[in-house]
């Protein structure tokens, strides 16, 4: 398989990984935005996606940032009502 070497294809994918970790693990985000630890408490799933993320894509591609932003944009910005000492 090729890997992903355009920036909105490689978007794509990195929006899909991160909904699938919105979509499994929800106590754990709402757990981790009101206690500000998400990024401890689902380390081991983020770093599962990237490593699939960093399979599919060129090493060009994955130095954009796209997985990290789609992060913030499944994980985070959709939980803006959960009360949190961050916001």
């Amino acid at each position: 398989m090729a890997l992903i070497d355009k920036p909105e294809r490689a978007r794509q994918l990195a929006r899909v990984i991160a909904s699938d970790l919105s979509l499994y693990h929800e106590k754990k985000i709402v757990d981790g935005v009101e206690r500000d630890t998400l990024f401890e408490v689902l380390r081991d799933e983020i770093e599962e996606g990237r490593a699939l993320y960093k399979s599919r894509v060129t090493p060009e591609i994955y130095g954009l940032g796209l997985y990290d932003r789609a992060l913030v944009d499944m994980l985070l910005k959709p939980r803006g009502n959960v009360r949190s000492k961050i916001w």
